[in-house]
């Protein structure tokens, strides 16, 4: 037998010496996927931030800063320095956290997060900056 394959076998006795101890532990029971979109132009920008004032005035906030929470154990926080900005924290589920800090002018951001168990920290400098923010987490 050669050393290629006294290797190979080596490596195959392991993996069925190992392998029921690996299939033996408890699946994970938590996870989460976050999504974090940010324009790449000024038009871009525009566009979202279109679309997040939308999404404000159909909910009744025309600027500012608005926290919608649905469920239990959830915490959010919104900072914002400079004039016409907007940022929505919308939580649906249990024990999510967010905090949103907007720093500059005419700047718009949404953090939404779905499901349970999600933490989103975002700062967002400068002028006319848009960004989202989509969690899930199970």
């Amino acid at each position: 037998m050669n050393a290629k394959a006294a290797n190979v076998l080596r490596t195959v006795a392991a993996a069925v010496m190992l392998g029921p101890l690996v299939l033996s532990s408890p699946a994970v029971a938590g996870g989460s996927i976050a999504f974090y979109l940010s324009p790449q132009n000024g038009d871009d920008a525009q566009m979202m931030d279109l679309g997040l004032r939308a999404y404000a005035l159909y909910n009744g906030l025309r600027h500012g800063a608005n926290v919608r929470q649905h469920g239990h154990g959830n915490n959010a926080g919104i900072g914002q320095n400079g004039g016409g900005n907007l940022g929505i924290v919308d939580q649906q589920g249990d024990s999510h956290s967010a905090t949103l800090q907007q720093n500059g002018n005419g700047n718009s951001y949404g953090v939404f997060q779905f499901g349970r168990n999600t933490d989103a920290e975002v700062v967002q400098n400068g002028q006319g900056q848009s960004g989202a923010a989509l969690l899930f987490g199970w």
